[in-house]
C-alpha cells in the first residue's frame, strides 16, 4: 500500500465521522475512541475532588476528637502546676496554735478592763469617748475585735467608754407665749411634758417650767412647762336682798369683787340693801371678777346728781 493512498482513507474516515457528529444520531451508539478519551479524562478529572472532600470530612473529625484531650492537658497541667506552687514554692504558714478569745469587756468599767484582757494574755489600747443618753459614764460601749473573736497574746483591744449623756441649761421661756416657749425647749433637744392649771396669768402665758431656767439637764430628758388655762370660772352669788356688807362678804368668799356701786333712792326699803346687780346671780365668772351693785338709800342720803361710786377697798 501506498502512503498516500492511506492517508486519503484516513481524510475520508475522519470526514464521515464529522458528518455523523453534525447530522446527530439516530439512536445509541457507542462513543467514538476519541470521545470514550474524553468521557474518561473527565471521570478521572472528577475523581480527585470527591477524594479530597472526603479527606476533608476526615480531617475534621481528628480535631474534634483530640479537642477533649487539649483541654484535659491544659487545665490538668494549670492545677498541677497550681498545687505545685501552694505546697512546694510557697507553702502555708502553720496555724498558730495558742489563740485565746477575746473577753467581752461591754458594761466594765475602764479601771476594770485591763484585769479582763490580762487574763487572755491581751493589753488594753487606745480608748475613746463618746457621750452616751443612758449609759453612765466610765461604762464601756463596744470594742475591738469583737468579744469572742481568736487573738494572738500580747495582742492590744481598743475600747469605746460612754462620756455619759450631753447636759444643756433649761432655756428661760417665761416671757414667752406657750407655742413659742414649746419650739424653743424642743430645738435644744429636751422632751416636753405640757401640763394645764388654773392660774391667775392670761390664759395661754407659761406659768412654769420644771427644771427651772438656766439648770443643767441631761439631753434628751423630759422638761415639764405648765401652761395657764386662765383663772378658775365661779358662780356669782344672789346679792340682791342682802345690805351691802352682806353682798361685799359672799363677793368675797367667792372670789369675786365688788365693781361700781350706784345708789338710788327706793321708799320704804331699808338703807343700804341691793337692789340690783350685774351679772345676775348663777352667771359665770373668772376668778377676780368683778360685779356691779346698785345699793338702795333713804331720801335724805340719796346723792344729789344720782352718779355712781366707785368704792376702795372694803370696810367690812
Amino acid at each position: 500500500m501506498k502512503l498516500g493512498d492511506s492517508m486519503r482513507r484516513r481524510r475520508k474516515g475522519s470526514g464521515r465521522s464529522r458528518a455523523a457528529r453534525s447530522s446527530g444520531p439516530a439512536g445509541p451508539e457507542a462513543p467514538s475512541g476519541g470521545d470514550a478519551a474524553s468521557t474518561g479524562a473527565d471521570a478521572g478529572a472528577g475523581a480527585p475532588r470527591g477524594a479530597e472532600s472526603a479527606g476533608d470530612s476526615g480531617g475534621g473529625g481528628r480535631f474534634a476528637r483530640m479537642l477533649p484531650l487539649a483541654a484535659l492537658l491544659v487545665f490538668g497541667g494549670g492545677g498541677i502546676g497550681y498545687l505545685f506552687a501552694t505546697t512546694v514554692l510557697f507553702p502555708a504558714a502553720d496555724a498558730p496554735t495558742d489563740l485565746a478569745g477575746v473577753p467581752d469587756l461591754s458594761g466594765l468599767t475602764l479601771g476594770a478592763a485591763p484585769a479582763r484582757l490580762q487574763g487572755s494574755g491581751l493589753a488594753l489600747a487606745e480608748v475613746d469617748s463618746v457621750h452616751h443618753p443612758t449609759v453612765a459614764a466610765g461604762s464601756i460601749l463596744g470594742q475591738s475585735p469583737l468579744p469572742g473573736q481568736l487573738a494572738i497574746p500580747g495582742d492590744s483591744v481598743s475600747v469605746m467608754v460612754s462620756r455619759g449623756p450631753q447636759e444643756r441649761p433649761v432655756p428661760d421661756v417665761m416671757r414667752i407665749r406657750a407655742d413659742r416657749a414649746l419650739g424653743v425647749l424642743e430645738a435644744s433637744g429636751f422632751q416636753v411634758d405640757i401640763d394645764t392649771v388654773d392660774a391667775m396669768t392670761p390664759r395661754g402665758s407659761v406659768v412654769a417650767v420644771i427644771p427651772e431656767a438656766g439648770e443643767l439637764a441631761p439631753v434628751p430628758s423630759e422638761v415639764q412647762l405648765v401652761i395657764s388655762r386662765g383663772p378658775p370660772m365661779v358662780l356669782v352669788p344672789l346679792l340682791v336682798g342682802r345690805t351691802e356688807m352682806e353682798a361685799r362678804v359672799a363677793l368675797d368668799s367667792a372670789g369675786l369683787v365688788p365693781g361700781t356701786v350706784l345708789e338710788r333712792f327706793r321708799f320704804g326699803l331699808d338703807d343700804g340693801t341691793v337692789i340690783q346687780q350685774e351679772p345676775a346671780a348663777g352667771a359665770e365668772l373668772e376668778q377676780g371678777g368683778s360685779v356691779d351693785l346698785v345699793v338702795g338709800r333713804s331720801r335724805g342720803r340719796e346723792s344729789d346728781d344720782g352718779t355712781a361710786r366707785t368704792p376702795g377697798p372694803s370696810r367690812f
